[in-house]
């Protein structure tokens, strides 16, 4: 995911390997090029399942990111892993297919297919169509790669996958030749129309979700689905420890009523000073789930969530590392937090850096950093794997 002052591009997948198989034979890649202010994402489909597939798409996918992300030209990226893909002996194709989107934060958008199911492109008021010029040099044969150019604008979606979308169902009585192209577009276009501003993340699940029900839940293909969302950005502000001066609370208040989005509150001082400031009462939220290992949630008029601090900022730290899945986890704070971060671009951390004295004793858990330390973690995080753009202000 990438953000520029007036868009930004997310970007997610979700994915399920062949049932009865431990490893997926689908890659997914995404890298922020910043420098350039783009994102390059790559989709690469090994021959088969399992292991042997999931080498042969691993090399695809990667040799694509790093040939993309350089400063070579996207087709003669494309020319290059073709010459070093080998070809099946027996079926005559290559080893592994592969779609490469290369977006800008303006928009721009180069996109190379080879053997790949066609990409959509949706755009919620209108048609749009795209030229898709076919390369075909004659050392290949039949190995026929697209290429497109085109721009983009505010709430465009680029949906790609592997075949184990389009093929879901085959040999079904119901759909003996699959799902289809058609019908999936159809069915992504049934949810943005339900959820205009769903994000990437969710799209993607509930594509490969569908396909797995139209599948009976028995998947006969690696299944991957990945959305490239290109929209305005939706910011975030976390507010989390009072600042070193009280002096600077006011401060704090007013940056907390005058911050446009999402706002999140962490840590019950910081709660209690924005309370005092604000004039607005903390209320117990019953309807969160319990949960013996976080600390529950409360609520404040104008803050989307209210938590404790460095116990929920840690296990919120922990949520991101593993890559977790919002949809299967309960919603407790740390779930909620971590969502929250997942569905915003840009994250604001106001860190207050008065010392919580609890946090000095000896005694306390050696994972309880302090938490300026443990905010510079979750920025990290957010910036590296899941592409986000964040801003740290100390108080």
């Amino acid at each position: 995911m990438s953000s520029s002052a007036e868009s930004f591009i997310e970007v997610d997948s979700y994915q399920r390997a062949k049932s009865g198989q431990r490893i997926s034979g689908d890659v997914f890649l995404s890298q922020k090029v910043k420098h350039e202010d783009r994102i390059v994402s790559v989709l690469a489909d090994g021959l088969g399942s399992g292991v042997k597939a999931s080498v042969l798409a691993t090399m695809t996918a990667t040799m694509a990111m790093k040939f993309t992300a350089s400063t070579m030209d996207i087709c003669r990226s494309a020319e290059v892993i073709m010459d070093t893909l080998p070809i099946c002996s027996v079926r005559q194709i290559s080893y592994s297919t592969f779609t490469i989107v290369d977006m800008s934060s303006t928009g721009e958008t180069r996109i190379i297919e080879h053997g790949n199911p066609p990409f959509l492109l949706i755009r919620p008021k209108g048609e749009v169509h795209v030229e898709k010029i076919p390369i075909l040099p004659k050392r290949w044969k039949d190995r026929l790669i697209h290429y497109s150019t085109f721009e983009v604008q505010r709430e465009d979606r680029i949906i790609f996958f592997s075949d184990g979308i389009t093929q879901a169902g085959t040999d079904d009585m119901r759909s003996p030749l699959g799902w289809g192209i058609e019908n999936v577009e159809r069915f992504a276009r049934a949810q943005i129309d339900e959820n205009p501003f769903i994000s990437a993340r969710e799209l993607s699940r509930l594509l490969v979700v569908r396909a797995g029900e139209i599948d009976q839940l028995f998947v006969k293909d690696d299944t991957t689905c990945a959305v490239v969302y290109f929209r305005s950005p939706r910011p975030l502000l976390v507010l989390t420890g009072p600042p070193f001066n009280r002096a600077r609370d006011q401060g704090l208040a007013m940056m907390a009523i005058s911050t446009k989005g999402r706002k999140v509150i962490c840590g019950g001082t910081t709660a209690n000073i924005l309370s005092r400031q604000l004039n607005r009462p903390i209320q117990n939220d019953m309807d969160q789930p319990r949960d013996a290992k976080i600390p529950p949630t409360a609520k404040m008029e104008g803050f989307e969530l209210v938590t404790e601090g460095a116990i929920t900022l840690g296990e919120t730290l922990h949520l991101l590392e593993e890559g977790f899945a919002p949809e299967t986890e309960n919603g407790n704070s740390a779930v909620r937090l971590a969502k929250l971060l997942l569905d915003s671009d840009v994250v604001h951390f106001a860190v207050g850096t008065s010392v919580n004295e609890a946090h000095q004793n000896p005694d306390f858990p050696v994972e309880l950093d302090l938490r300026r330390n443990i905010v510079k973690r979750i920025a990290q995080m957010l910036e590296t794997k899941y592409m986000k753009r964040t801003f740290i202000q100390y108080l």
